[in-house]
């Protein structure tokens, strides 16, 4: 059941991050100097991390729903869940840091 609230969580930030471009919450960017902040397109950082934290989230609303319907397999479920969850977060890395894409 743990991963549904995470999914709405995501979602929520997710949101907030793409659609009222909040900053803050993207960490390494909120810390980083204002002459490194200004090498980046603000519109293409959030939309990214906007986009990344709803596949996230989705990724952990197809695993929740599973565990819904089949709890006799919650041990396998939880494993795949947090696996498929690990392989996303780290392709979404990947894309993010191959490359300038991000930048202006």
């Amino acid at each position: 059941m743990i991963f549904l609230p995470i999914a709405f969580i995501l979602f929520t930030i997710g949101w907030i991050i793409k659609v009222k471009k909040v900053t803050w919450l993207i960490s390494g960017f909120n810390t980083a100097s204002k002459e490194k902040q200004k090498q980046y397109d603000i519109e293409k950082l959030c939309k990214y991390f906007g986009n990344f934290l709803f596949i996230l989230a989705s990724v952990y609303l197809f695993w929740g729903i599973i565990l819904l319907f089949l709890p006799q397999f919650t041990d396998l479920i939880i494993w795949c869940g947090f696996i498929c969850s690990f392989i996303t977060i780290v392709v979404g890395m990947i894309y993010l840091n191959a490359g300038n894409k991000l930048k202006k």
